[in-house]
């Protein structure tokens, strides 16, 4: 799956990208999730955000899941969906910010 949508806890809906292994993530500001998706349920093992994705594979840890990324520079922005998306998934490892 290129694409999941998660759900925070507000009920709010966020669209995340799957990063392929080998592609470089980019380095620019956005949250981060690790992931387990399925055709009908999604497992959110981590959730995180960063300035930096191309970080995130380092935070992602030993986790057995893939990385997807989503883009958010506006750092309001990107702390309000993360602390939605871990109260949402309250299961996940939560990782704050990378510099």
């Amino acid at each position: 799956m290129d694409f999941i949508d998660l759900f925070g806890a507000s009920g709010a809906t966020y669209r995340f990208r799957l990063w392929s292994e080998g592609g470089a993530l980019l380095p620019v500001a956005g949250n981060f999730v690790v992931a387990v998706a399925g055709p009908a349920s999604v497992e959110v093992l981590v959730v995180g955000l960063t300035n930096d994705l191309s970080r995130a594979e380092a935070a992602a840890g030993s986790e057995e899941g893939q990385i997807y990324r989503r883009l958010n520079v506006a750092r309001a922005a990107r702390e309000a969906e993360h602390d939605d998306l871990a109260a949402g998934y309250p299961q996940a490892r939560v990782v704050g910010e990378l510099r």
